[in-house]
Parts: structure tokens; C-alpha cells; sequence
């Protein structure tokens, strides 16, 4: 893809009955996560909350197909150090429902950061692992080191793209023909900041630049899967900037992507970046922007 932006803004508009079946494994997700969080009913620590690798869906989904759990990671090329499965046959839609059909403890094995699903019919699989080089959930870090940008200075930059995006905001902003008034600042989330990294790593680890992954999930398929319930998903991608100013003014100069930093019905937002490798070394940005349910 040439054009060094692009922009999608997903709408939930879909029909319930287009959703069932996508619903089902979200809420194991959003229970997993749960557990985690409330570490096991309160028997152990909380653990951090897991992000969703399209690597591991596929091997969830070669498990399904008939191969062993360790069959199926080998397959999709997954290097761990760390790895719990888990087959879940009927509802499992609840904490306290997943709470009596795993082992917590493996589940919430604080050594474990990423997680794949894989869902047919009333049957999910999940594999849980971590990779031998993985940073931990949560944490903006490049994947290789940068001749601009060293993993310390994350957060910083984290903070000033917030401090960019809202100033906008706050003054308002010309979107193409659009002249668009004041609106409400944002406020970072960690949960989809996590879903940013996710799909930053994905990119700069797979060579492609798009808003839909390698596996065919869109920004809200994985806004959902992180267990984060959305009423409004939009996503801004980028590749090259080397500084938050440099990759919000980009934004901001297109039309598309300053209507998503602009639009009033957006409340929180979550930030990340990764480095390529190979042929392809520059920075991967993604900003994913919800409005949750009330």
C-alpha cells in the first residue's frame, strides 16, 4: 500500500443476529480476562490482562481442525516459553462459569501475555502463551531498536499524542471541507492500548500495513476480543513518522483520520507503535479510538 495513512471508522450498525455468533467467544474472552483481573475469585494475585496475537487464533483453530495443542503452536511457527490450552464445550460466557471449568491457576498464570480463540459452534478453544521474546501485556515497546526511538521513551511519546490529540479538541479542527467545532477530550485507555500494540506488533512483524488482519478480523473484531464493550470503534494507522508530532500532524492534515481524533462521540482512546524489520524498518502507529457502553 503506498499512501504512508489509512483510515477506517467501524460503526456497530450490525444486526444481532449477525453478531451471535461472534458474541459467544467474545464473553469467554471478557471472562478469561476477568478472571485474571479478580485473580481467581480473590485465591491468587490479579494477573495482567492478555492480548489477542492472530498467530495464536491460527493455531487455536489447527488444534480445533485435529492437531495436538503443541502440534498446533509448532505450526504456526510460535516460539514459547510459556502455553496453556483450554476446550471449552457449551456456555462459558461468565467468570464464575469459566471459573468451574478450567484450572484457574493455569489461567491466570501471570507469565502468560497473549491469547488466540478459535470458536465452532458451542465449542471454543483457547491458547493461552507467551513468547520466549514477548514484552509484558500492556507496555508500549518497540520491536527492535531504532535509530529514533528507544523503548524508555514510550510512554512519553504515549502521553504526547494525547496532549496533541486533545488540544485539537479542544480548539477544533478543519477535516478537508469540514469545519468541526470544539469537542470533549479523550482519555487514554490501557485496555485499548493493548489492542493498538496488538495490531502494531502484527504489522511490523508481518510486513502489511491495513486495518484488517492477517486473519480477516476488523479494529472492533478485536476492540470485542480484548473483552471491551464497544457502541463505536474507529482506528487511524501510520507508517514512517519517527515523532508524535510528526504522525498526529499527518493525521490531522487527513481528512479521514482528523474526523476519527474529532468526532465528539469518541471518549477514550488507546496508543501504540512498533518497529519494522527487514526491508521494512519504520515505525508502525496505530491509534484505536471507542466509545463504550453505558
Amino acid at each position: 500500500m503506498k499512501s504512508p495513512v489509512a483510515v477506517s471508522l467501524w460503526r456497530n450498525l450490525f444486526l444481532c443476529s449477525l453478531l451471535a455468533s461472534g458474541a459467544a467467544r467474545a464473553d469467554v474472552v471478557a471472562a478469561l480476562q476477568s478472571l485474571r483481573a479478580g485473580g481467581c475469585g480473590g485465591t491468587t494475585a490479579a494477573a495482567p490482562f492478555l492480548q489477542r496475537n492472530p498467530i495464536l487464533d491460527r493455531a487455536a483453530r489447527e488444534w480445533a481442525a485435529g492437531a495436538s495443542p503443541d502440534a498446533a503452536i509448532q505450526s504456526v511457527g510460535y516460539a514459547h516459553k510459556a502455553l496453556a490450552t483450554f476446550h471449552l464445550a457449551g456456555d462459558a460466557s461468565t467468570a464464575d462459569a469459566l471459573l468451574r471449568r478450567v484450572d484457574c491457576r493455569k489461567a491466570a498464570d501471570p507469565t502468560l501475555r497473549e491469547f488466540g480463540v478459535y470458536q465452532r459452534a458451542a465449542d471454543v478453544w483457547l491458547v493461552l502463551a507467551a513468547a520466549r521474546s514477548a514484552a509484558p501485556a500492556g507496555q508500549n515497546t518497540i520491536l527492535v531498536s531504532h535509530p529514533a526511538l528507544a523503548p524508555a521513551s514510550a510512554p512519553m511519546l504515549i502521553s504526547r499524542q494525547v496532549e496533541l490529540i486533545n488540544a485539537a479538541r479542544a480548539r477544533g479542527a478543519r477535516c478537508g471541507d469540514h469545519e468541526l467545532g470544539p469537542v470533549p477530550p479523550v482519555h487514554l485507555s490501557s485496555q485499548l492500548s493493548d489492542v493498538a500494540l496488538g495490531h502494531a506488533n502484527d504489522m511490523a512483524r508481518h510486513d502489511y500495513f491495513d486495518h484488517e488482519d492477517l486473519t480477516g478480523h476488523s479494529p472492533a473484531d478485536r476492540v470485542r476480543a480484548s473483552g471491551y464493550r464497544e457502541k463505536l470503534v474507529g482506528e487511524n494507522i501510520a507508517y514512517g513518522p519517527t515523532s508524535a508530532d510528526e504522525v498526529v500532524r499527518g493525521w490531522l492534515d487527513s481528512p479521514g483520520h482528523c474526523e476519527n481524533i474529532m468526532d465528539v462521540r469518541f471518549s477514550e482512546v488507546g496508543i501504540a507503535y512498533a518497529a519494522g524489520g527487514g526491508a521494512k524498518p519504520g515505525l508502525y502507529w496505530v491509534q484505536v479510538f471507542a466509545a463504550p457502553r453505558t
